[in-house]
């Protein structure tokens, strides 16, 4: 096969998948033919397109010459015959393997010899649909997000009977496109979705549980991951019956549980409740279509916890490393007074320089001003001893993550502090009942996860045990509020919210690049330009630190014991080997030493 040149493409399947692409071809000088058998159909996708390009005009993004010239370009018909000029055709009709099955091999009368044929799916099998097709050499996946026209990412799938001349073509049009095509093989989900897709059935899973609320689960993720949208709102975008038809094809290949698709999934599904398509999912929305989230019954109320706040005016922090000495600085900016406790008068001291200068830091940036900065570093008294920790109202522990540590922690906290003091843990992963029960007072003791940088970070996970009183909670919420952080309510078990989705995603990257699936560039690039994640998981690993990452993968295997979260054997590997990332200046990838 010759590389075929594509200049005419046609689209068929006009929702709003087939109608962002087409758009995307249009205004990049394709003439594009839109193919749909409902004719409602094809007169919203010519809307659409007019809509969109009249507001690219009045951002100055493209001409009214080029508007025009975009419009005239996309035609539409409601007949597959009309493909019958079209060098590429590209298929986006609904998830079902028979539709699909149907249309390529309708087309297969239809194209010209040397036309290639590209699926759109996420989730069936590419090499299934090419084997059915008469000339399975010519049919691909070419795989592109949602929004097309503002998302990046194309994922070009090939499969064993895939000619190589179709792959370059098509990548060269993506390239064309403005996009950014990765090659990936055929499985269910592909990168993007193959990574995704197990997170947020998790987050469904967690929810199903009654872990935690729907609004607390999103706002971890965004605020503790810096994501775009929450998992369960992602759902209900992506439609809670699309997704479920993702896992249930990626589950029938991988057989891992992890992907087997959480029950309330098809509860919504069979419901009707598929999201913002129909007006209601995990979120009830305005109307359905609607992006804007209302109030129904399992909406928060602003009760909050049923206790009563104790008083705290003055906050102790025992630990002096970068999570202590940030904490620290986050009470002191708010107007708590704050003892900062460490091993040693030397060591408090370096903790509370390191304060000084993040807040000038902040000063230089015009953040603050000087006074304010002056202000809150008087406010910050350093200690050698925990015993300076005796009439504080709420201590927070920030030491190491060692377990056996931080109980004697609690122990001689529970020596020291006066009667009534909340005592709170920092821990990411390890039990806080562990620590309440190393104290003669566990009803006092509370897990507050921050997340580091923590005079950045906006996110608090409020870690309640079996055994903490209800005004301990209430106390630890309405700090929160008072240091302008955001609470989310937890039980007490391995990973809390954040980890305990973040890093089994994390680990499922490491194992693509262990089967030899894609590569670590191709990995990253997938998840920042297909689902606006800030950071690509090789990334966020090596700054995060493996030995950390692999501890926390530990944990979480040993309390759900769900052989899906056992820590992939790469990442164990580097971690004997020293390589833990950005710090020892080597991890998945290799860094220049400072």
């Amino acid at each position: 096969m010759d590389r075929p040149t594509l200049t005419t493409v046609a689209v068929v399947g006009l929702g709003t998948m087939g109608t962002g692409i087409a758009e995307v071809l249009a205004r990049a000088g394709r003439e594009v033919i839109g193919i749909d058998t409902d004719e409602n159909a094809a007169r919203r996708a010519v809307a659409a397109l007019a809509s969109s390009t009249a507001r690219a005009v009045e951002r100055e993004r493209i001409t009214e010459q080029e508007r025009r010239d975009a419009l005239a370009r996309f035609r539409t018909f409601c007949d597959l015959q009309a493909a019958a000029d079209a060098d590429l055709v590209i298929e986006v009709v609904p998830e079902d393997y028979a539709l699909k099955q149907r249309v390529i091999a309708a087309l297969d009368g239809i194209v010209k010899p040397d036309a290639l044929i590209a699926t759109g799916t996420n989730a069936l099998s590419v090499t299934r649909l090419a084997a059915d097709s008469a000339h399975p050499e010519r049919v691909l996946g070419m795989h592109f997000f949602n929004p097309a026209p503002a998302m990046r990412l194309v994922e070009i799938v090939s499969c064993v009977l895939t000619a190589p001349e179709a792959v370059a073509a098509v990548t060269d049009l993506a390239l064309d496109l403005g996009k950014e095509p990765i090659p990936v093989g055929d499985r269910p989900g592909f990168v993007a979705d193959g990574l995704l897709f197990g997170y947020l059935n998790q987050a469904a899973a967690m929810y199903e549980s009654r872990y935690a609320t729907r609004e607390d689960i999103d706002a971890a993720m965004r605020l503790g991951c810096g994501l775009p949208m929450g998992p369960l709102a992602l759902l209900d975008l992506i439609g809670v019956d699309t997704a479920r038809t993702v896992l249930e094809a990626m589950y029938a290949e991988s057989r891992d549980r992890l992907h087997a698709p959480a029950p309330i999934l098809g509860q919504l599904s069979a419901a009707g409740l598929t999201g913002r398509k129909a007006g209601r999912g995990f979120y009830t929305y305005e109307a359905p279509g609607s992006a804007t989230v209302v109030p129904d019954a399992l909406t928060p109320g602003e009760g909050g916890s049923p206790g009563a706040a104790r008083a705290v005016r003055s906050v102790g922090v025992a630990g002096s490393g970068t999570m202590a000495s940030g904490i620290a600085e986050v009470f002191a900016k708010a107007g708590y007074d704050v003892v900062l406790v460490a091993r040693g008068d030397e060591k408090a001291r370096k903790a509370k320089a390191r304060i000084a200068s993040s807040l000038e830091r902040s000063v230089r940036k015009g953040r603050m001003s000087a006074g304010a900065r002056d202000e809150a570093l008087a406010r910050v008294t350093p200690a050698g001893s925990l015993a300076a920790l005796a009439r504080v109202d709420l201590a927070v522990e920030a030491v190491a993550e060692d377990l056996e540590v931080k109980k004697s922690l609690f122990a001689a906290l529970d020596e020291v502090c006066r009667p009534g003091a909340v005592l709170a843990t920092t821990t990411s992963s390890l039990p806080v009942v562990a620590c309440a029960r190393a104290t003669s007072r566990p009803q006092d003791v509370i897990g507050m996860h921050f997340f580091n940088p923590a005079p950045a970070m906006k996110l608090v996970e409020v870690v309640r045990t079996v055994l903490t009183d209800d005004d301990v909670h209430a106390t630890v919420r309405e700090v929160c509020a008072g240091i302008r952080k955001h609470p989310v309510d937890c039980g007490d078990r391995a990973g809390f919210i954040v980890n305990a989705l973040l890093f089994p995603y994390l680990n499922n990257a490491v194992k693509m690049v262990q089967e030899h699936y894609a590569d670590m560039d191709a990995i990253d690039a997938a998840m920042k330009l297909g689902g606006g994640y800030p950071m690509g998981p090789f990334e966020l690993l090596d700054v995060v630190g493996l030995d950390v990452s692999l501890a926390i993968e530990r944990v979480l295997h040993e309390e759900f014991r769900e052989p899906g979260l056992a820590p992939a054997p790469l990442l164990e590997h580097l971690v004997a080997a020293g390589c833990l990332g950005r710090k020892t200046g080597r991890g998945f990838r290799e860094y220049a030493r400072r």
